[in-house]
């Protein structure tokens, strides 16, 4: 499972390993996404797309069907090159669940100009 970010810099990875799923439906981010993933492991790897894969976080999950919520804010934020205080923020949760199809759970506004 890949989640894009806005800031092509480093950003910010909280990860949550739950029981079940988690009432916050990510009401404080500006963009949340669920989908399923089947791990026969146990583990699973968070990593950047230029991360080395040895060195990379891993994680104990329980083995079989989990659900992913990937949560993000700060998405109109400059990025810390720039001086900004904020960078992109991306929030995973994990627990088990039935395999289900993606859902959008919060779309994030279009920036006006």
């Amino acid at each position: 499972m890949a989640v894009g970010t806005e800031d092509n810099l480093d950003v910010c990875v909280d990860v949550e390993i739950l029981g079940a799923e988690p009432a916050d439906v990510g009401h404080a981010f500006d963009h949340v996404v669920e989908a399923s993933l089947s791990i026969s492991s146990g583990r699973v790897v968070v990593m950047g797309c230029t991360d080395y894969l040895p060195d990379a976080a891993r994680f104990e999950v329980p083995a079989g069907a989990i659900r992913v919520r990937a949560s993000r804010s700060y998405l109109d934020t400059p990025d810390c090159t720039d001086g900004a205080d904020a960078t992109e923020l991306v929030r995973l949760q994990l627990w088990p669940a039935p395999l289900a199809g993606p859902r959008v759970v919060k779309r994030r506004a279009t920036p006006q100009p």
